[in-house]
């Protein structure tokens, strides 16, 4: 009679509980490789920043696909921190356009390398050509922006 696969097994059918695992797995070497201090998600906005200097608080909410409470917050934690300076955008007045202040711009040089140690380690058992192909499935299962 054949056994029932239990525990993790039985899981792994689930796309979900394999993408809750993989991130889980994430954060922990983000925490053990990067920063306890600075998330994925506020790296992603300096890397943004650091691309796209001046963008405002929508764009940059759009960029890194949060809502508008969530990126409100994440830059006024940011201000906070001074990693990020904030002013009112010329064009419109309702906004806001960021950018990077010279400790934003010294802690993404110091995370960057950091960064990218812990795509290697979580991808350390894919050949390059598997990490596209995990990178292309992933994106195809997050929605198009169709703006």
């Amino acid at each position: 009679m054949p056994t029932k696969p239990s525990g993790r097994d039985a899981l792994s059918k689930y796309t979900g509980s394999l993408v809750r695992r993989a991130q889980q797995r994430h954060i922990a070497v983000w925490l053990a490789e990067v920063s306890a201090e600075i998330t994925s998600v506020q790296y992603a906005a300096l890397e943004v920043l650091h691309r796209t200097p001046g963008v405002n608080q929508r764009q940059l909410g759009d960029e890194l696909d949060v809502d508008r409470s969530t990126i409100a917050d994440l830059v006024a934690r940011m201000v906070r921190n001074g990693l990020v300076e904030r002013s009112d955008d010329a064009v419109d007045k309702r906004s806001y356009v960021l950018f990077l202040t010279a400790a934003g711009k010294k802690q993404f040089a110091a995370l960057q390398p950091r960064v990218e140690k812990v795509e290697r380690v979580l991808t350390e058992r894919l050949t390059p050509r598997e990490c596209l192909e995990l990178r292309r499935l992933l994106s195809a299962l997050l929605p198009r922006n169709e703006t």
